[in-house]
């Protein structure tokens, strides 16, 4: 909604799809367990992922909360 061209609020979309730009590898055997590992994201922003989630791969995250949502489909 726009006042004179000027936009009045911004709605963001509920989830975005981000590079994960670092995080380290999961240990093979701590894979069974469901655990996290932190993930810094191309934006600057670190969140927790699963450990299957790798360097370079694309997640869709929550932009309410920054959860980790899964893989981005592309």
């Amino acid at each position: 909604s726009f006042h004179e061209s000027t936009p009045l609020f911004v709605e963001l979309p509920t989830s975005v799809e981000l590079v994960v730009e670092h995080t380290d590898p999961g240990l093979q055997g701590d894979r069974a367990t469901g655990g996290t590992k932190p993930a810094k994201l191309e934006t600057g922003a670190e969140i927790q992922v699963p450990l299957f989630v790798n360097t370079g791969d694309k997640v869709k995250v929550d932009t309410r909360d920054g959860r980790y949502l899964g893989r981005a489909s592309s």
